[in-house]
């Protein structure tokens, strides 16, 4: 397992090993001395699984603290754009987002650290998203940040997605009261 640094301080692409043979693949998505290892000791408290339809869009979603949750992401069928966006204000990156295209075939990971909203667009019918959270829900802490606020500057591959009410009448960036 090879866990990658971006440009964002936290937010981590993980490569597993993939072993092939005339069987098919055996894929290990988390091992808790790799993680450690880099410095990743979190305890995972909830696992969720979602199935869209093509361009489903779901985000950008984050929980405020005390709730906030990191997230270790993959995609189980079909492929998704991933889209993390750093809401700390101590940071660099802050207001900045990160996107990456996650796949079934690729079996990347993305961890994403507490303080970045999340969302994903699906690229395929029938796409299984995964993902272990450091967090439980938590309905009263859980907000939304429009997808398509021109200030953030996403490039979703789409104008027209499946949205739900939720998400298609989240507020702006600008509108978030931003705790991190």
């Amino acid at each position: 397992m090879e866990i990658i640094p971006t440009p964002f301080e936290g937010l981590l692409l993980i490569e597993p090993r993939v072993f092939r043979d005339s069987r098919g693949t055996f894929v290990e998505t988390w091992n808790k001395e790799a993680f450690a290892a880099a410095g990743l000791f979190h305890r995972y408290v909830q696992d969720n699984q979602s199935v869209s339809a093509r361009d489903v869009l779901r985000g950008l979603h984050v929980q405020l603290p005390p709730h906030q949750q990191g997230k270790l992401v993959r995609v189980v069928h079909g492929s998704v754009l991933d889209i993390a966006l750093d809401l700390r204000k101590d940071q660099p990156t802050f207001g900045r987002h990160y996107s990456l295209v996650l796949s079934a075939a690729g079996n990347r990971l993305l961890y994403i650290p507490p303080g970045f909203a999340h969302g994903f667009r699906s690229l395929e019918h029938g796409t299984v998203f995964s993902y272990k959270c450091t967090a439980a829900y938590h309905g009263p802490s859980d907000r939304v940040i429009r997808w398509n606020d021109p200030a953030l500057g996403i490039d979703w591959g789409t104008e027209d997605p499946h949205l739900s009410d939720k998400d298609r009448n989240a507020p702006l960036f600008k509108d978030f009261d931003n705790p991190f």
